[in-house]
């Protein structure tokens, strides 16, 4: 938990986050190799300078690294592991929903693991889907439209496999649908994560939240205006909000057009981790305040309230997370650890 400055105690979820292996002896092609120095690249762009990660370790960490920058020093309550399969550039997959399961096994109540599905897969990726259910009772998937398989180089939301799979989510129970639509990543092609094809299944399936990660950056305009009509569209934060270090100006613009359009209950809070460490962002995010010339133009407010909904109530609603209970169970582990590791929150 994040104690704010009125000594309040803030409820985080980290609402994307994952546990992948890009070393050299899991790239299976040129391709896996140019995907996670794309990766490195945004991590070393956008990160002050003394959170910066040598490349080994940002290739691959190992799982207390990982626990001890998200729950130990990183403020962060619960995570949400959001998979990334990319089996045509890594040997055993990049981040798998098997492989994130090793976490969610040793730290049941500090870990929502999600799955995923991937239309081009036809009938045994179903079967796939149904297996995901039965063995992790996943609420929610991450889809990543852009991905290459084989001959192909992605997938519409709209395409009618991709229906049939929704269908199945709905009937399943897996309600929280989780889209990367934001930047793309060398060598995967821009237009493939476009934001258009989110209207129509939105509209169309209604018992399912889209969270649309990255906010369709660049495309933030398109991805407002679609937000906005769908009430069941929401914005992740994750890649967005590192700009709050390194273009404070543009971070400004991004969150306020978020805010006008979507309103703070729409927004969810997510650290990309291991591209960033979840402490300074949000160490960032909470003692910023908006320049006044936005905040008058627009007639938004980011103020603790809305800080308090963007950084997990709004997720804890999604996921049916009864914050009470986990603070209670949480406490007395969290001043535990926080003590082994030398401090108290802040």
């Amino acid at each position: 938990m994040y104690k704010a400055r009125n000594g309040e105690e803030i409820f985080v979820i980290d609402g994307h986050t994952h546990f992948w292996d890009g070393s050299p002896a899991n790239q299976k092609n040129v391709h896996g190799k140019q995907f996670i120095e794309c990766f490195f690249n945004y991590h070393t762009g956008l990160s002050p300078k003394e959170e910066l990660w040598p490349k080994e370790k940002f290739e691959k960490y190992d799982e207390k690294t990982l626990y001890d920058d998200l729950f130990v020093k990183g403020y962060v309550d619960i995570a949400i592991l959001q998979p990334t399969y990319l089996n045509d550039f890594y040997v055993n997959g990049f981040n798998t929903t098997e492989q994130n399961s090793v976490l969610k096994k040793n730290h049941p109540d500090r870990f929502i693991l999600n799955g995923s599905f991937d239309p081009r897969d036809g009938t045994k990726g179903i079967e796939y889907l149904h297996a995901l259910k039965e063995t992790y009772d996943i609420k929610g998937v991450k889809l990543y439209t852009a991905e290459w398989k084989g001959e192909s180089k992605g997938y519409k939301l709209t395409d009618k496999e991709s229906y049939r799979y929704l269908e199945w989510c709905e009937k399943l129970g897996i309600k929280n649908i989780h889209v990367h639509k934001g930047p793309t990543i060398l060598p995967l092609n821009r237009d493939a994560f476009d934001v258009a094809d989110v209207d129509d299944v939105a509209t169309s399936f209604q018992n399912l939240n889209f969270i649309i990660e990255h906010c369709g950056l660049p495309r933030l305009d398109d991805f407002c205006w679609i937000a906005t009509q769908e009430t069941n569209v929401y914005g992740g934060l994750a890649v967005a909000i590192p700009f709050i270090h390194s273009r404070p100006a543009y971070f400004a613009h991004i969150i306020s057009e978020l805010l006008y359009w979507l309103g703070p209950d729409k927004l969810l809070f997510g650290s990309d981790y291991g591209i960033w460490t979840p402490k300074w962002i949000i160490d960032k995010f909470m003692a910023y305040e908006l320049p006044k010339d936005v905040a008058a133009e627009t007639g938004v407010k980011l103020d603790l309230e809305a800080k308090k909904k963007i950084l997990g109530l709004n997720a804890a609603r999604l996921y049916d997370i009864d914050i009470a209970a986990h603070k209670a169970k949480f406490g007395g582990e969290a001043k535990k650890e926080k003590a082994l590791a030398g401090g108290w929150f802040r």
